[in-house]
């Protein structure tokens, strides 16, 4: 005699680390809710760079300095280590570690990013040097 085997999907973590899923998570801000911090905002980007949605990267850079296209089709993205983040106003920082793998070789970026608040909305703007 067979089992029945339940076909109820599984829950899994959004990309960013935060273990709730993707939908109640980064997914939001993806649909055009604004990210309310830039601690939100950077896991939203990372999680957009994991999920190919280019369009959603580029739409949260600063136009002072975003770039005409990003993204790697061959970068998968493996984890995000945020290590430490503020915020002052409509001006903030995060640092993070975020791993991934290109061609099968792992690849480390580590960087302070800096953030701006501009009409309700915060940017990606540089990395601090």
């Amino acid at each position: 005699m067979k089992s029945a085997q339940s076909h109820c999907p599984v829950s899994t973590s959004c990309e960013c680390g935060f273990r709730v899923p993707y939908e109640k998570c980064c997914g939001p801000f993806h649909a055009g809710e604004p990210a309310p911090t830039p601690h939100t905002l950077m896991r939203s980007r990372y999680t957009a760079y994991a999920r190919g949605r280019f369009d959603y990267v580029l739409s949260t850079w600063h136009p002072s300095t975003r770039p005409h296209g990003v993204g790697a089709d061959e970068e998968k993205w493996i984890r995000l280590e945020i290590k430490r983040f503020s915020e002052d106003g409509d001006t903030g920082i995060v640092e993070f570690v975020a791993v991934s793998k290109v061609n099968g070789r792992a690849q480390r970026m580590h960087e302070v990013s800096r953030f701006v608040r501009e009409g309700g909305r915060w940017f990606y703007v540089s990395a601090q040097a």
